[in-house]
């Protein structure tokens, strides 16, 4: 318990960890593209706004000198119109790009503005001259006044866009910041996550290398445990046998016998009492056909426990005599076929299929409500096959009983496979292959 606690919560930590290490980067990623765009966007309207101002003002300095030079009054006054025009989209830009500035980037702009007014004051008087006097003072006042202001002007503004530059490369800076910062602590997150992925590595597969030391040697105690309970089981099943044989032979040889040797005292008996005595003839015969009865009775038992004839005349008379009385007693057509079955066919081989063949015929007796049933036992290079089949109500394979599963047992303690087929309505077929010679010894379980 506490192994699965340790290992879930050092995988839970690693995958908390890349899900936060994904998120941060995630984040700071969109914050980074986000400062970039800003920075450029901004960077780019104050540069568009400086470039209207710069041409604006040079644009008000062509149109003082077209004043000033301007002999016609009426074309005159439209230069002076067009000039005040100038001077308030001069005023408007400076106010949108004043908007856009921080206050460290002030101090540029405000010298501007300053330059600005007083260039605009030394205008202003030159605006009320009239022809005469622009002719008289005109080019002097632009010699004097209007081009060297006008150049200090764009000087400066040459200058506010150093600064609108300088703020760009120090928002660069600031990215790169961001960026090194962020590339830092990545590095960091994905160290410490190497370092605990190795740790939990570790860790992992020590655990895993201790489950499967201990499956491997409870596997090993299991298939030791597996083989003792074969071993066991094979030696019930042969003591089985042996009991059941040494009664057999102990009913037939010994009660039988006894048995016999009564009713032949019994007969002998009723041969000299008197032909008067008919009672006592009677009792005698009353007698008499009890004991045929028990010496019957005995004989049966001794068969159904042992039949000897599987002993003395081999395995096909013994199933057929096994098809016979099952026959008589339910009716059932059973048809064996058993050709050219080896004459050295090993003694529990024979047991095996006898008492897999008693089984499956009492199963079909008690279950099936077959009508026909066929035997069939077939001699292969190396195996034996027995396969026995009825048309009878058939049975759910996966739900087996005491009986399949004793074959089942009797089967693979000789190293043996058995195949049942079965579906409910459609009769029973079951199968089984018992390797003979070398091929038994090497399919016998260890």
């Amino acid at each position: 318990m506490h192994t699965r606690t340790a290992l879930l919560s050092g995988f839970g930590g690693l995958i908390l960890l890349l899900i936060a290490s994904g998120l941060d980067s995630v984040h700071v990623l969109t914050e980074m593209r986000t400062s970039n765009e800003d920075l450029r966007r901004e960077f780019l309207v104050r540069d568009k706004q400086l470039e209207q101002i710069r041409s604006a003002v040079y644009l008000s300095g062509t149109y003082v000198r077209d004043y000033l030079l301007e002999p016609d009054p009426a074309a005159a006054e439209h230069h002076r119109d067009s000039l005040n025009t100038i001077r308030s989209q001069i005023r408007s830009e400076l106010g949108s790009y004043e908007r856009l500035l921080r206050p460290e980037q002030r101090g540029p702009f405000q010298i501007l503005e300053k330059e600005l007014d007083a260039y605009w004051r030394s205008v202003d008087p030159v605006l009320s001259w009239d022809a005469v006097a622009r002719r008289a003072h005109g080019y002097a006042f632009l010699r004097d006044e209007v081009f060297p202001r006008r150049m200090n002007m764009l000087n400066i503004a040459d200058r506010v866009a150093g600064v609108n530059e300088e703020e760009l490369t120090a928002g660069e800076r600031r990215v790169q910041d961001m960026y090194s910062r962020f590339r830092n602590r990545l590095l960091a997150v994905f160290g410490i996550t190497i370092v605990l992925g190795i740790l939990q590595a570790t860790a992992t597969i020590r655990i895993i290398l201790r489950l499967e030391r201990q499956t491997r040697e409870h596997l090993d105690q299991v298939t030791s445990a597996r083989a003792e309970l074969r071993e066991l089981s094979a030696k019930l099943v042969a003591a089985q046998e042996a009991e059941r044989k040494a009664i057999s032979r102990e009913l037939h040889d010994a009660i039988g016998q006894s048995l016999s040797a009564v009713l032949l005292e019994l007969r002998n008996l009723g041969a000299s009492l008197p032909a008067d005595a008919k009672q006592s003839q009677e009792y005698t015969a009353t007698v008499r056909k009890l004991i045929e009865g028990s010496v019957g009775m005995v004989r049966n038992m001794a068969l159904l426990l042992r039949p000897s004839m599987l002993d003395d005349l081999g395995l096909l008379p013994a199933l057929e005599w096994q098809a016979r009385e099952v026959s008589r007693r339910t009716g059932v057509v059973i048809n064996i076929a058993a050709d050219d079955l080896p004459d050295d066919l090993p003694e529990e081989h024979k047991t095996c299929i006898y008492r897999v063949v008693q089984e499956a015929l009492n199963n079909m007796s008690k279950h099936a409500h077959a009508e026909t049933v066929r035997i069939e036992v077939r001699a292969a290079l190396t195996s034996i096959q027995l396969s026995v089949q009825d048309d009878g109500t058939g049975f759910d394979t996966g739900k087996r009983g005491l009986g399949l599963i004793g074959i089942e047992e009797r089967v693979t303690n000789l190293g043996g496979s058995v195949y049942v087929d079965s579906q409910p309505g459609r009769g029973t077929l079951l199968t089984i292959d018992l390797p003979v010679g070398r091929s038994a010894r090497e399919a016998l379980p260890a």
